[in-house]
């Protein structure tokens, strides 16, 4: 009969209720391959050759067994069961039943060779069962083909190119195929003086069993729904699978953020070291600068104060010009004539009043731009402290902010750990110097030199 087809089964990856587990090392494994290999070795050159054909990319084929698979025209695989006899006269306990199994043995050793279009996978022969039977699971092919691939799966076309042409609704290719078979399985048997019993009608023989469908239903339904709670607890898996992986890239950005915050720190850090250490430069520097102006202050004090001091000399000489015989005109005598008072007297003093006046006067010019130049020199001198002083304040602030960087990077190292801070500023460290090294230009050699 033909099966739906469980290598699960097959191979007993488990066991079903009608099976004696005990029994089992009496089964025989004729073939196990894999499906999938079995596609890759028969179809693979062909699927090349149809794809290099393809103009379209659409029109291509990824996979061809899961092309199949998905296809409502055929299987990926078929099976065939065979049995002689039934529970009561060929029971596998019993020593016809070890007659049936070396039957079905020798049947199975030209199967392979009377269908060269039907690829035999997996062959199991089994005694662990009520009656001995045996499993023949195949991929039918056909080669030459003018549609789709050269080589492709059809049972059809397999079955007909083995000489099997489809006729009336009963003769089909399969229902031909099988009669053919249940020929060459009744010559075996007649070698071993084993009559085919028909029962009632050309269908109805020793290969077909209805306790043996029923049985196959039951497992097929045990599988299923092992392979649906299969299904839920892989789903479970998943699900759990997908929360970690979501878990582990949440952590991982965080770390990330972690990481990133870290190297500004870091960065921050060591820009606060370079400004301190500037910092202190220039505040040695405004000392100095204050030093220099104070001294320059003190000396601009001093000319001032001497200034003062030529003032009130002046003011001393302005009384002595007042009070001194020397810078009065005197009385003209009895018997002088004006001519000679004047010539003698007026002209002389008049003439010496003048000199002096005229030193006076450049003295004064004198002082008055020396005041200007020292008022400029004095104004400019004051704007200079005002900025420096400024200067200093910002300098003051920039050194509370800096603190504060430095008290930040801190409670990061007491909350982390000094080691796993310092750990991934090296780590920043090294992937901001190999940034670099990437973008850095590279030079180009001439080889041949």
């Amino acid at each position: 009969m033909m099966g739906k087809g469980a290598i699960n089964h097959n191979t007993r990856a488990f066991n079903a209720k009608n099976v004696d587990p005990e029994r089992s090392i009496y089964n025989v494994q004729f073939c196990n391959t894999s499906i999938k290999k079995v596609y890759h070795e028969l179809f693979d050159e062909a699927l090349e050759r149809y794809n290099a054909k393809q103009k379209r990319s659409n029109r291509k084929i990824d996979n061809y067994y899961e092309k199949i698979r998905q296809s409502k025209q055929e299987k990926l695989f078929h099976e065939v069961i065979l049995q002689i006899g039934n529970k009561d006269d060929m029971n596998s306990k019993s020593k016809e039943g070890e007659l049936a199994k070396e039957i079905l043995i020798d049947y199975m050793q030209d199967f392979q060779k009377r269908n060269p279009n039907l690829y035999v996978f997996s062959a199991h022969l089994h005694m662990d069962e009520e009656t001995p039977h045996i499993h023949i699971d195949f991929v039918p092919f056909i080669r030459n083909s003018k549609r789709g691939l050269d080589t492709r799966v059809s049972l059809k076309g397999a079955l007909a190119e083995q000489g099997f042409k489809g006729g009336t609704r009963g003769a089909t290719e399969w229902n031909q195929w099988m009669e053919s078979e249940k020929q060459e399985l009744s010559k075996v048997m007649e070698r071993y003086d084993v009559q085919w019993k028909h029962l009632g009608t050309h269908n109805k023989h020793l290969s077909v069993l209805d306790f043996e469908k029923q049985e196959r239903q039951k497992e097929v339904a045990q599988l299923e729904q092992t392979l649906s709670d299969n299904k839920v607890e892989l789903n479970n898996i998943l699900y759990q699978q997908i929360m970690a992986e979501e878990k582990t890239e949440q952590i991982r950005k965080e770390g990330e953020v972690i990481r990133q915050e870290v190297s500004e720190l870091s960065a921050e850090s060591d820009w606060l070291k370079e400004q301190t250490e500037i910092l202190s430069e220039d505040k040695e520097k405004l000392l100095s600068e204050n030093e220099n102006l104070e001294s320059q202050q003190k000396k601009l004090q001093r000319e001032i104060n001497k200034m003062v001091q030529s003032k009130e000399t002046m003011e001393r000489n302005i009384h002595t010009y007042d009070e001194d015989e020397k810078w009065q005109l005197p009385e003209p005598g009895t018997l002088m004539s004006a001519k000679a008072y004047r010539d003698k007297k007026a002209l002389p003093l008049v003439q010496k009043l003048k000199e002096l006046v005229k030193n006076l006067t450049l003295k004064c010019i004198q002082l008055t731009e020396q005041v200007k130049k020292l008022t400029v020199k004095v104004d400019r001198q004051q704007n200079q402290i005002s900025r420096l002083t400024d200067k200093a304040m910002e300098q003051n602030d920039m050194i509370e902010r800096l603190q504060e960087k430095v008290s930040d990077l801190g409670h990061l190292e007491r909350y982390f750990g000094k080691e796993r801070v310092q750990a991934i500023v090296e780590q920043s460290k090294t992937i901001e110097q190999a940034e670099r090294a990437e973008k850095r230009p590279k030079r180009a050699y001439d080889m041949g030199r």
